[in-house]
């Protein structure tokens, strides 16, 4: 399996779609190195704080906003987890 064929797709899909910007592509570049790290596993459960190290994003508000438009725009299907009080 080629790898890297995701990633690929996914740069080719976002050249035409003018929703996404540098920041968008950061996330799933970040998004798609960290689950080559954990051996290609899907899904994947990460901190946001990982992903914004790796795709050097200072804001959550920021990282926030475009991981929820990934998820909108059919990228990435993102699950907020549930943190119980």
């Amino acid at each position: 399996m080629d790898k890297s064929k995701p990633l690929s797709d996914f740069l080719s899909l976002v050249q035409q779609d003018g929703r996404i910007g540098s920041t968008h592509i950061a996330i799933y570049v970040a998004l798609w190195k960290y689950r080559l790290n954990e051996g290609f596993a899907n899904p994947i459960q990460v901190f946001s704080r990982d992903i914004m190290r790796i795709a050097k994003i200072s804001w959550r508000n920021t990282f926030y906003n475009c991981v929820n438009d990934l998820d909108r725009y059919g990228y990435i299907t993102y699950e907020p987890s549930i943190i119980k009080k």
